[in-house]
């Protein structure tokens, strides 16, 4: 998997195995406005119709504990009232007026707006954008009601067990920093925040040098440069967010260790995680991780028929999330409650095989990356999601890792395979989460420690 957005998003992302992005086939073109601002246009004239996104390096990674959630919270926040538009009513007047559709997510490392309306009507879009990212009022009045919308995305997400999972899940994996890698948040941070607080985030955060603005769809590229300069060049330029306030590093995992969630539900979920690659300190492996974890999703492999065609899980996947700092590789398996230990059990026996020369065969390698192209390529026909895909590599790794993507997906080896293998999975510390009913729980007899045996 290689985004993670919050709410229904972030729960399909569990249940899903390695998801892809390549290297552009729509091709696009870039320039930086003196300010820092980064402009990237993506001509796609299939339709008339134009989606003017804005990406912001924030997200959970940026937030401390007494900031948990509040890059999430700030998402919401943006579709208020500005100082061009100075109450909510006001500004879904103006959202009729243009026939724009709207919408943002928060990731790990990303937080994106975007909205999509007639390309004649671009002039109007982008400095509808322009007063949104720039001149937020955060009227308390507004974060009071909006607080009730947040407490719903909590309250849908706290009754899925398998969110649950998750996070018990992550709050071992990342136990040092767990702030740095909850993307929807604290409940209470997210309730008890202050207009002063979200100016904070805006004035640390979001600031041209920190931005892109990417736009797709029927457009000229020196018309969108234009208009970048018209309405977002005297946006001025602040001292880099991360010397300042530095991302921490995550410590390494010293043990193995398991945690049981109790939950009713009417399968087992387990979810193992390992801490993988810096996509920036070894890019290499982050190529590798995906074209393995794209063999084994397929129905093909040995690891689906040991896994899910014996009869031992229902379903059982790897895959690997692309970030700049550390991204999780996690398993996850599915199985009938009272195989909960047994698949567990069986996965981790698979993993030993996993380097043997004939686990996998020189077609399967080869199939597995020109699906991943094909998947890619398939991802980009449609404009106005293209851009969120854009926007995730420009803010994780840069344009360049994906301008080369396919390159380098092609030139992965066995040997480049087996190196990541050892190096961030196979006897390597990890976190087994595993949700079962209490009765599941009772008749296996499940006790903290029963699982990382």
């Amino acid at each position: 998997m290689k985004r993670k957005l919050i709410g229904v998003c972030l729960m399909i992302g569990l249940l899903a195995g390695s998801t892809v992005f390549g290297q552009p086939k729509v091709p696009f073109v870039t320039k930086t406005l003196d300010n820092g601002l980064d402009v990237v246009v993506i001509q796609n004239k299939t339709v008339p119709l134009v989606t003017i996104e804005i990406a912001v390096k924030n997200g959970a990674y940026t937030e401390s504990p007494e900031y948990d959630g509040l890059s999430h919270l700030y998402e919401h926040m943006f579709f208020k009232a500005n100082k061009k538009y100075s109450s909510q009513e006001a500004y879904m007047e103006r959202v009729r007026e243009l026939g724009i559709s709207f919408n943002g997510t928060t990731s790990d490392e990303l937080v994106n707006y975007f909205i999509t309306l007639s390309k004649d009507s671009i002039d109007d879009g982008m400095q509808f954008m322009e007063n949104a990212i720039r001149y937020p009022l955060f009227l308390k009045s507004e974060m009071e009601k909006e607080n009730h919308v947040v407490t719903g995305e909590f309250d849908r997400n706290e009754a899925s067990p398998f969110f649950q999972l998750y996070r018990a899940m992550n709050k071992k994996l990342w136990p040092k920093y767990y702030s740095r890698k909850n993307t929807i948040g604290d409940r209470e941070v997210i309730l008890s925040a202050t207009p002063e607080k979200m100016h904070t985030i805006q004035h640390r955060y979001y600031i041209p040098n920190n931005s892109a603005l990417i736009v797709a769809g029927d457009v000229q590229p020196e018309k969108v440069f234009s208009l970048a300069e018209k309405y977002f060049s005297d946006w001025k330029r602040e001292a880099n967010p991360f010397k300042e306030f530095p991302i921490p590093e995550h410590p390494p995992l010293k043990a193995t260790v398991d945690t049981i969630v109790t939950q009713p539900v009417n399968v087992a979920m387990t979810m193992i995680g390992w801490h993988g690659p810096k996509a920036l300190d070894d890019m290499k492996s982050t190529y590798a991780a995906d074209v393995f974890s794209f063999i084994l999703s397929q129905k093909t492999s040995k690891f689906q028929k040991h896994m899910v065609e014996s009869g031992i899980a229902l379903q059982a996947n790897l895959s690997y999330q692309t970030l700049q700092h550390t991204g999780p590789i996690t398993a996850t398996i599915v199985s009938q409650p009272m195989n909960a230990k047994k698949a567990v059990d069986a996965f981790m026996e698979e993993t030993t095989q996993w380097t043997d020369p004939d686990y996998f065969t020189d077609e399967q390698l080869e199939t597995a990356k020109n699906l991943l192209e094909v998947d890619a390529i398939y991802s980009q026909e449609k404009a106005s999601e293209y851009v969120r895909t854009v926007a995730f590599w420009w803010a994780v790794t840069g344009l360049d890792y994906y301008r080369n993507y396919f390159k380098n997906l092609r030139a992965v080896t066995r040997q480049d395979i087996q190196t990541y293998l050892h190096k961030y999975v196979l006897g390597q510390p990890h976190v087994i989460a595993t949700v079962v009913s209490p009765e599941t729980k009772e008749a296996l007899d499940l006790t903290e420690g029963s699982l990382a045996q």
